[in-house]
This record gives C-alpha cells, sequence and structure tokens, in this order.
C-alpha cells in the first residue's frame, strides 16, 4: 500500500520521491508565483520582475506561465507603468488541483501514468493497480492546499517559497534602499 513519510512516497518500501517527480517545472513555477502573489495585500498589483527576482525565476519564462494563469481565469493582469498581476476574486481558495489542472492539462488527473491512450480498471497498464491509489492520495492532498492556506503558511514562517527565508528576503530588500 502507498504511504508518504517525510515528505516522498513509498510503495512497498520503495521511495518513490516527492511530488515535483511529477510535476513540470512550468507547474512549479506557477504556483510559487500564485502563492507568493496570495502573500500579498488584496488587489495589490505585484511587478514581473519582481516575481521573477523574488522567487529567483527566469523572466520570460514566468512571464509565459503568468500568462496562462490570467486566460486561465486564476490571475488579473494591468498593463503599463503602473502595471502587474493580482489574483482574482475568490481565486486565494482555489487548491492546488485546479492549479495543476491548468498548467498541466486535464491528462494531470486523468491519464495515464505511462502515458497510454485508454487506461482504466478494464483496460489496465501494468502500473495502473499500484498507481490509482497513489494518484487518489496525490489528488486529495492537491485539492486540501488552498492558495490561501499556503500562503498563510509563508507568512508566518512556517514554510518557505525560495532559497531564502521571507525574513532575509525582506530584510535584504529593505538593506537596499
Amino acid at each position: 500500500m502507498p504511504e508518504w513519510h517525510d515528505g516522498c512516497l513509498r510503495v512497498n518500501g520503495f521511495k518513490l520521491g516527492s511530488i515535483a517527480m511529477i510535476l513540470s517545472r512550468t507547474s512549479q513555477y506557477a504556483i510559487q508565483a500564485l502563492i507568493y502573489i496570495a502573500t500579498q495585500p488584496r488587489g495589490e498589483l505585484i511587478l514581473k520582475r519582481e516575481l521573477a527576482k523574488r522567487l529567483n525565476l527566469p523572466p520570460t519564462y514566468l512571464a509565459k506561465i503568468l500568462g496562462d494563469l490570467c486566460s486561465g481565469g486564476l490571475l488579473y493582469s494591468t498593463r503599463g507603468r503602473r502595471g502587474g498581476f493580482c489574483l482574482r476574486e475568490n481565486v486565494e481558495h482555489a487548491d492546488l488541483l485546479r492549479v495543476l489542472c491548468l498548467t498541466e492539462g486535464a491528462a494531470f488527473s486523468q491519464g495515464c501514468v505511462l502515458g497510454l491512450k485508454e487506461c482504466a480498471d478494464d483496460t489496465a497498464c501494468p502500473m495502473h493497480c499500484n498507481w490509482k491509489p497513489i494518484k487518489s492520495r496525490i489528488e486529495r492532498v492537491l485539492g486540501g492546499q488552498t492558495l490561501e492556506s499556503l500562503a498563510k503558511g509563508i507568512q508566518t514562517g512556517k514554510y518557505r517559497l525560495a532559497d531564502l527565508p521571507m525574513a532575509l528576503l525582506a530584510a535584504g530588500e529593505s538593506g537596499a534602499r
């Protein structure tokens, strides 16, 4: 039976790694950006370059991701000198499963782990029986994590988004002014 231990998935005692092994870099960056934006005061616009700098993400790649998040209904974008990005109304209540279905596509929650076009209980791939309970557990975990709850964890210092804790990032910024 699959189980989570120390942030890693184990099946029959074998360590499979973290959920990051199944998320694209695009999804990882999208989640980081959304959580960071969710830590900001409601409606406050965040510049793309500030976001890229804070999270140490490639600005050009991040711009494409932010555009996709706007098209997907998660972010507002305002152009111009006072432009930037902010969460749409009530998006702070969105869970990570919603974000990943947007960034990874429907195949994230419906596809076969081996990439077969048809994979179900009656047309199973060799991994289906082992993967099905793991996939269900992952979906429950992701569905239970909202941007708001993750942002609160960042704000309280329980979690971090970048290689430096937020307090150090903020301190470095005030010293640079």
